[in-house]
């Protein structure tokens, strides 16, 4: 009888360090046991691609977890942080002065803006100056800057768009854009060029597909390794917003830390855009 009890016991415990191990392999696989809930997301349209290859990844560890995008754009995303209406906010531009005064922004990838024409277009490559000057009205004609003889149609983003914000504040450009068009997304800005011979735009380097041609600027490529460098100099920064003080809930606070880890930055490549550096 003895024996018998013995072995009970045996088993018992080879099969709680079993249970034990399996838990310890979920979590370093990046799953969360039990992890259940949604988790809202706001704002940036550019950070679309991104956050849907987060997303997936996430999920796709945490089964039970359903993870939600509102692409209002980077300020309004802001707003709805700050206003409680979403776990998380998305901007692609740094925080401003103020925002800062209640928000916390965390980067979680690197975004090169790309500067594209229509693929009929000639034009290969362009200075930031050349750039500045033709939204700015002072270079109309794609003949000026090694181009056909047609008049240049500037395309662009609303008011409010962190890729407009990023894209006049590298440029230097602020309040002086002279728009053909202002579009309300990316994949707006995009369409647009790619149907007009004349156009030029700006759209975040992840959203760019072969519909379009980005040009080099100031002979630079956009890639990973001059984005990180900052040899490409039309770039800014993807950032997660979340309200300073106050607590996300445990399945929002899971996606965050998994977003900002190491162990997003393929998915980040795999969506086009650049991982911090660690």
């Amino acid at each position: 009888m003895k024996k018998i009890l013995s072995l009970i016991l045996a088993i018992g415990i080879t099969a709680a360090a079993l249970v034990g191990c399996g838990e310890e392999k979920t979590e370093s696989n990046g799953g969360t046991e039990g992890l259940s809930g949604t988790v809202s997301t706001d704002g940036s349209t550019s950070m679309e691609t991104v956050i849907e290859f987060l997303k997936e990844g996430f999920t796709e560890k945490n089964k039970n977890v359903k993870v939600t995008y509102n692409p209002t754009g980077s300020s309004a995303g802001i707003q709805a942080v700050s206003e409680g209406r979403c776990d998380i906010g998305l901007a692609s531009r740094d925080l401003k002065d103020d925002e800062k005064a209640e928000l916390t922004g965390t980067v979680v990838a690197i975004d090169g803006i790309a500067i594209i024409v229509n693929k009929e277009n000639g034009v290969k490559n362009l200075t930031l100056e050349q750039i500045a000057k033709i939204y700015k009205g002072e270079i109309t004609n794609w003949k000026d800057v090694g181009g056909a003889d047609a008049q240049i149609a500037c395309i662009g983003r609303e008011a409010g768009s962190g890729t407009r914000d990023g894209f006049e504040s590298i440029t230097e450009t602020e309040d002086a854009c002279k728009y053909s068009q202002e579009l309300t997304s990316t994949g707006d800005v995009i369409q647009t060029v790619a149907n007009n011979p004349n156009a030029i735009g700006y759209a975040s380097l992840a959203s760019v597909k072969d519909t379009v041609k980005a040009v080099t600027v100031d002979g630079v490529e956009a890639t990973t390794e001059t984005i990180q460098s900052g040899e490409y100099k039309v770039q800014r920064n993807f950032v997660m917003v979340t309200k300073t003080g106050t607590e996300l809930s445990k399945v929002a606070q899971a996606f965050f830390d998994f977003a900002t880890s190491g162990e997003a930055d393929s998915l980040i490549e795999e969506a086009g855009a650049v991982p911090v550096k660690r």
